[in-house]
C-alpha cells in the first residue's frame, strides 16, 4: 500500500464511504411521498416511476466491472461517491415527472457504481488486513441508513422543507466524502482492452451470483412484505406491524458488525451454512406460529441470518482467480440485485395466486438454500482462516 495510505487509514476511508452510501440512499426514500403529493400521482404511475432507479441500477452494473477494471476502483469510487452526492437532491426539486425519472436513474447508476466499486476497494483493504473485516463495512452501510432515516423522519417532524433537507445531506455527506477519498486504496487499472464489459456469470461466479440472488430476494420480502403480513395475514396493529421490519433491520445491522469474528472463528462456508438455517427457521417458524409476538422475533431471527450473507459473498466474488475484483463483483451484483428488485412482485404473484404466508414459505426456502450452497461453494473460493490470535 503506497501513497501514505496505511491499512487503518484505508480501513476508515473505505468505511467511511459505506456509511455516507447508506445515510444517502435513507435521506432519499422517507421524501417518497412527499414527491408524489407535489407531483399529484397515483401509486401506479409512482411505482413506474420509481423502476428509473432500478433501471438506472442495472444498466450501470453492467458497466461497473469494466470501469473499474479500466481506471481502478479507487479511481470510480471517487467519481461515483461525489456523484450519488450531487444526485441526491436532484428527485426532490425536480420540477417535472420526466425530470424525475431522470434524476432517479442517475441516482440509481451512481449508486450501483459506487457499490461495485466500493466493495472492490474493501476487498482490497480486507487483503491488507488478512483477516475477514467486510462485514464491518456493511454494517456501517446498514448504521448509516438507520442514521439517515432518522435524521430524515426528524427533519420532517420539525417541518423543514424536504429540498432543504436533502441539499444539507448532500453538502455533508460530500465533506464527509472529499475527506475520505485520499486515503483509498491505489489500484492499478487493467488495460482498457483486457478488462471486459461485463463477466459472463459462469461457474463459480453464476453459483455465487445466484446465492446473492436468493440473498436479496429475501431481504426485499422482508423490507417490502413482513409488515404487509403482520397488518393483515395477522391482523396487528400499525405499530406491530412496523416493529417486524424494525426488529429484522437491527438484527442485521448487529449481525453484521459481528460477522467477522464469525467468519474468523466459523470460516466462510459454515457461517453461510448457519446463516441459511437460522434465516429459514426464523422465517419458517413465524409463519407456523402464526402469532405476531413469534413473528416479530423470526423477522430478527432472519435478520441475523441474512446480514452476512452479502458481505461473504462479496468477498468471495473479489477472490475468484483470474478475474478483476471489480468485474467480478459487477457480474455477482448483477444477478444478486435482479433478486432484490423482482423479488417482492414475484411474491406479491405468488400470494395472489396462493397466499402470503405461501408465498413468504418459498422465500424461507430459498434461505435454507443458500445454506446448502454456500456451505459448499464459498469454500472453494476462500480457504477457511483461522482465527487472528
Amino acid at each position: 500500500m503506497t501513497g501514505g495510505a496505511t491499512p487503518a487509514r484505508a480501513r476508515r476511508s473505505v468505511s467511511t464511504i459505506f456509511f455516507v452510501n447508506g445515510a444517502v440512499l435513507a435521506s432519499w426514500v422517507p421524501h417518497i411521498p412527499a414527491v408524489k403529493a407535489e407531483h399529484a400521482i397515483g401509486d401506479g404511475a409512482l411505482g413506474l416511476v420509481l423502476l428509473s432507479m432500478a433501471a438506472g441500477s442495472v444498466l450501470a452494473l453492467t458497466l461497473a466491472g469494466w470501469l473499474v477494471g479500466r481506471i481502478g476502483s479507487r479511481a470510480t469510487t471517487s467519481m461515483a461517491a461525489i456523484a450519488l452526492c450531487v444526485t441526491l437532491p436532484l428527485p426532490v426539486i425536480s420540477p417535472a415527472i420526466p425530470l424525475l425519472a431522470l434524476s432517479l436513474v442517475l441516482l440509481g447508476a451512481s449508486n450501483a457504481t459506487l457499490d461495485v466499486a466500493m466493495n472492490a476497494q474493501a476487498v482490497l483493504v480486507e487483503r491488507e488486513y488478512g483477516r475477514p473485516i467486510m462485514s464491518s463495512f456493511h454494517g456501517l452501510f446498514s448504521l448509516g441508513g438507520l442514521a439517515g432515516a432518522a435524521l430524515a423522519g426528524l427533519a420532517i417532524g420539525l417541518g423543514v422543507p424536504p429540498a432543504c433537507h436533502v441539499v444539507a445531506s448532500a453538502a455533508v455527506a460530500l465533506l464527509a466524502v472529499g475527506r475520505a477519498l485520499r486515503w483509498l486504496v491505489p489500484s492499478d487499472a487493467a488495460d482498457a482492452s483486457a478488462a471486459p464489459v461485463f463477466a459472463r456469470p459462469s461457474g463459480v461466479l453464476f453459483g455465487l451470483g445466484v446465492l446473492a440472488f436468493f440473498g436479496l430476494l429475501a431481504e426485499g420480502a422482508m423490507a417490502d412484505w413482513s409488515a404487509v403480513y403482520l397488518r393483515d395475514t395477522l391482523e396487528t396493529t400499525p405499530a406491530v406491524a412496523a416493529a417486524g421490519f424494525a426488529a429484522f433491520s437491527l438484527a442485521m445491522a448487529a449481525g453484521r458488525f459481528r460477522g467477522d469474528c464469525l467468519v474468523s472463528l466459523l470460516g466462510p462456508g459454515r457461517l453461510l451454512g448457519a446463516s441459511g438455517a437460522l434465516a429459514a427457521f426464523g422465517l419458517g417458524g413465524a409463519l407456523l406460529a402464526g402469532a405476531p409476538a413469534a413473528a416479530v422475533a423470526g423477522c430478527g431471527l432472519v435478520g441475523l441470518g441474512i446480514s452476512n450473507v452479502i458481505p461473504v459473498l462479496f468477498s468471495a466474488a473479489g477472490q475468484v482467480r483470474g478475474i478483476q475484483a471489480g468485474t467480478a463483483l459487477a457480474a455477482v451484483a448483477t444477478i444478486g440485485y435482479l433478486g432484490l428488485l423482482a423479488g417482492p412482485p414475484l411474491i406479491g404473484l405468488t400470494a395472489h395466486v396462493t397466499s402470503l404466508p405461501v408465498a413468504l414459505g418459498l422465500v424461507s426456502a430459498f434461505c435454507a438454500a443458500i445454506g446448502v450452497g454456500g456451505r459448499a461453494l464459498v469454500p472453494a473460493v476462500i480457504p477457511t482462516r483461522s482465527a487472528p490470535s
